[in-house]
């Protein structure tokens, strides 16, 4: 029989939506507050000459700077107040989701709930700042490093960028949480999708031109939206697949009744790590080649030089080295956001148990091996998703934004944001189910 959250979802329709006042004013807040950061990244740090470091920018469009400008919503290639996004601060959660699991004070601390999880994001805050100060000094020398960016070299540059571009990404980290607990949530995945979609309209564009001047074939454009679709679906019937394990909790008595033993499901996603191990993967593989793209030294050894050729983007060492990097961190991550011995602890703790296993360690050996096979699965998607466009971009020329990485975050936003948005209805209507039956309840009583 379905539960009485799935007979709501299913009748949910545009009169439901019309009526959740509180959803609507969630949903302006939202595209308020990201109108505000797009706003953001169109305003330069101060002393520096646009121009100039346009011209240089142009020349490192296809390194790592390229990648993070994506992300930035297009805040790098301007130098913008923006700049440095809200990757510190995944950066520092990264950080300390692995602290976690290696110290035993963070540990503990994660174990405590929600006084727990306060002081471990107030350390993740402290982390931000400190990689923000790090990334904003490094931008700073390396901004005065170039022939004619900076109208004034000097300490005072240094420190004014520095505060700017530091409080850029503080603001960028405010923001998100002001969506996540007054939008519709999903605060900072949002700020991140809003920037690679600003971007996409300006990627066509540029794809539509090439095929107008006859640099692309109409068939390859064509192509290019077949695959695009295609990516699109396989992206979604992933990201929602699940492998489920049945929970059994034993029959219970309560005083001189007994109670029927009840069961549940163990939700295990296909992909846990996300969208992590790509973005990780491509900072990698991209960072040789943007380094040296700023060295200043002409005369690199040969040895050097045919290692960055072999590293170029569309390669095949950098494609199976991508691929294997990709798998590398699937795994890594998925170990340290799902914890199996934890999971088992819990449900013995609950007396609850998988059929067929004793509850605690024979329990987290098949959670653990069942985890590990679907990983598998899931980084093996990941590497056909994030490849496939590869070998396109590498042949035709298409667009950066048109990567499966870039597709991947933004349909993997859009189903958490439709998720979030269908779980405010639900609330809405059972609030106005509960009233009904008040009022039912208070007529009958008179």
């Amino acid at each position: 029989m379905a539960s009485a959250a799935e007979q709501l979802a299913s009748n949910l329709n545009f009169s439901a939506f019309a009526k959740a006042e509180d959803l609507k004013k969630r949903i302006w807040f939202t595209l308020g507050a990201l109108l505000v950061y797009r706003l953001g990244t169109y305003i330069p740090i101060p002393g520096i000459d646009p121009d100039a470091f346009a011209q240089a920018f142009q020349q490192q469009s296809r390194g790592v700077l390229g990648m993070f400008n994506m992300f930035a919503g297009g805040a790098v290639g301007r130098m913008a107040i923006f700049a440095l996004g809200i990757m510190p601060y995944i950066s520092a959660s990264i950080i300390m989701q692995l602290m976690t699991s290696v110290v035993p004070a963070l540990e503990q601390l994660k174990k405590e709930g929600e006084q727990g999880r306060k002081v471990i994001n107030q350390y993740t805050r402290y982390g931000t700042v400190l990689l923000a100060t790090v990334q904003a000094y490094g931008i700073a020398v390396g901004l005065e490093g170039g022939a004619g960016i900076v109208t004034d070299p000097g300490w005072f540059f240094q420190l004014s960028a520095v505060i700017t571009l530091v409080g850029g990404t503080m603001f960028l980290m405010w923001l998100g949480e002001q969506i996540t607990a007054r939008g519709i949530g999903n605060g900072i995945s949002l700020i991140i999708f809003a920037g690679i979609v600003a971007g996409l309209p300006s990627a066509i564009t540029g794809t539509l031109e090439l095929g107008r001047t006859g640099a692309l074939s109409t068939g390859i454009i064509l192509a290019i939206i077949a695959l695009a679709v295609i990516v699109i679906a396989v992206i979604v019937f992933f990201e929602r697949a699940q492998r489920r394990l049945l929970i059994q909790y034993p029959k219970r008595q309560v005083g001189n009744r007994m109670f029927q033993g009840d069961t549940s499901h163990l939700p295990l996603k296909l992909n846990t790590a996300g969208v992590i191990p790509p973005i990780f993967a491509s900072s990698l593989l991209l960072l040789p080649a943007t380094v040296a793209g700023f060295s200043t030294n002409t005369d690199m050894p040969a040895w050097a030089s045919t290692i960055l050729a072999a590293l170029g983007h569309g390669q095949p060492i950098y494609m199976l080295l991508y691929a294997g990097l990709i798998m590398f961190f699937a795994f890594f991550y998925t170990a340290i956001v799902f914890n199996p011995k934890d999971t088992a602890d819990q449900l013995k703790k609950h007396s609850g148990f998988i059929p067929g296993y004793r509850p605690g360690e024979r329990t987290a050996e098949y959670i653990d091996y069942v985890l590990t096979r679907i990983t598998l699965v899931g980084a093996i998607y990941l590497v056909l998703v994030c490849l496939l466009p590869e070998f396109l971009i590498s042949a035709t020329g298409v667009p950066f934004y048109l990567g499966g990485t870039s597709l991947l975050i933004v349909v993997s936003v859009t189903l958490d944001t439709v998720a979030q948005v269908q779980g405010h209805l639900i609330a809405h209507q059972y609030e106005g189910l509960i009233k009904k039956s008040k009022l039912r309840g208070g007529k009958r009583g008179r």
